[in-house]
């Protein structure tokens, strides 16, 4: 028999291989668009977390330029950085030391109605001479 009879002739793909071809594509697709999310996301976190450290260690630095003695209690302020307003507050404890103060400074933005703060900090203030 000559070769030619078993010889069929392909002109194309089959409909089975293009959509297996588009469903590997599209779940390709969505894991890469999943990953440019969880990128974003995670960058827009970090900023915010960074505005707001800088907001709260901002704080600590106001008080040590000042000099004074801060006494112990719990204030509340507002402060500006990167284009957000930035709710903070601080809470000035005493120490087993008598002559250090503890800072605790919590900000969060001030649209923010979670009660949990972006970003918070912990400093030592000594009393001046």
């Amino acid at each position: 028999m000559p070769r030619s009879h078993y010889r069929r002739a392909f002109t194309g793909f089959t409909l089975l291989e293009v959509l297996v071809a588009l469903a590997v594509i599209a779940i390709g697709l969505a894991a890469a668009i999943n990953a440019v999310s969880s990128a974003t996301s995670t960058s827009i976190y970090l900023k915010e977390k960074t505005f707001a450290e800088w907001v709260a260690m901002n704080k600590v630095v106001e008080l040590r330029l000042q000099r004074t003695w801060p006494a112990v209690g719990t204030s509340n302020g507002t402060a500006e950085m990167g284009d957000i307003t930035w709710k903070w507050t601080l809470e000035v404890k005493t120490t087993p030391d008598a002559s250090v103060r503890r800072l605790d400074v919590a900000v969060q933005p001030q649209a923010q109605k979670a009660d949990a703060p972006t970003a918070s900090v912990v400093a030592f203030l000594g009393k001046p001479t």
